[in-house]
């Protein structure tokens, strides 16, 4: 048995960004169902904080990171979806991406097409296959037809900036909020039909008047605890709120019995990984976003790219909500 060895990043304990350590680890040989990859570019997101300071309670040591992109560099007994040599890219359970070489389940680990760089795959894994799920998947009673109106918190985001360009090529009128006028315009250039800045402007009273007072069909929040009631409140009747993260932290306790006079409204809390339980879910999800991306109707826009020794600085920006699109480790 070979043993490689590769830099990590791993905390001991949760907190702030300064539990982050750069370790040296050793690197096996992969068993059945795994494969070794080693990393070209490594993607941040939001998770990774979650993890990192007890939001998400997770075992120590933790090795952090949840998607990236490299090559395969050795299969295990079973694999039959990879080969050595293969350019690949994944968002994957469990946690370890920031690194240069780990071994992990082969499941979740797609072909990146050759018309996909590298950066693009790390950048996109995760939040391209958020988007999908969200857009295609986590629909509303009766599905989403062209011109319908969705409401999209955080749409300057990595998750946000893709979902305005997705919306856009299904016809649907999405709605994007964004805490300052820069990261409005950022959203509205990328396909947002509508944009509100919720730090200058009330967004139920804009989005109320943008549906001319019938509301949204679905709502789409990262965000959490700071836009969670008047959210749902945006809705139409047998609308859908659907929860996928808590930037601002997590949504307080509440009674179902607020639904029904709110129009018989549905909640749902979305991760990813229950979408991607399955390789042939995976597959197909995956093959939808090479699809969009590389036909160029979706554009991935890294707009911040740290050295992995940085990573705490990396984290101090994501916290601050200093960063726009997406985020990439380089190794």
């Amino acid at each position: 048995m070979s043993t490689l060895t590769s830099r990590a990043i791993r905390i001991d304990q949760h907190g702030g960004p300064e539990q982050l350590k750069l370790v040296q680890v050793t690197v096996g040989e992969p068993g059945a169902g795994e494969i070794r990859i080693r990393h070209h570019a490594v993607g941040l997101n939001f998770i990774d904080v979650y993890q990192r300071s007890g939001l998400y309670q997770m075992p120590m040591p933790l090795q952090l990171g949840m998607e990236a992109a490299g090559v395969v560099e050795a299969v295990g007994a079973g694999v039959t979806h990879l080969k050595v040599g293969d350019r690949a890219a994944y968002a994957s359970q469990p946690p370890g991406s920031y690194c240069d070489l780990r071994v992990m389940p082969a499941k979740c680990v797609c072909k990146l097409p050759d018309v996909i760089s590298f950066e693009t795959g790390a950048a996109m894994m995760l939040k391209g296959l958020t988007a999908q799920y969200l857009l295609k998947r986590t629909l509303p009673q009766g599905g989403l037809q062209a011109g319908d109106f969705v409401l999209f918190h955080a749409a300057a985001g990595g998750v946000g900036l893709i979902a305005c360009q997705w919306a856009r090529a299904l016809g649907l009128q999405l709605i994007g909020t964004a805490g300052s006028d820069a990261k409005c315009a950022l959203a509205k250039e990328h396909g947002a039909a509508f944009v509100i800045n919720y730090a200058s402007e009330d967004f139920l009273a804009r989005v109320k008047e943008i549906t001319g007072g019938k509301g949204v069909k679905v709502v789409y929040d990262s965000v959490g605890k700071d836009t969670w009631d008047k959210s749902l409140d945006c809705l139409a009747p047998f609308g859908l709120m659907a929860s996928f993260g808590n930037a601002s932290g997590p949504v307080a306790p509440f009674s179902p019995g607020i639904l029904g006079p709110k129009g018989s409204i549905y909640v749902t809390r979305q991760t990813l990984f229950s979408h991607i339980t399955t390789r042939e879910t995976t597959q197909a999800m995956a093959d939808d976003l090479f699809e969009v991306v590389s036909s160029g109707k979706v554009h991935i826009r890294i707009d911040q790219r740290f050295k992995l020794e940085d990573v705490q600085q990396a984290h101090i920006a994501l916290e601050a909500r200093k960063t726009t699109g997406c985020t990439i480790l380089t190794l």
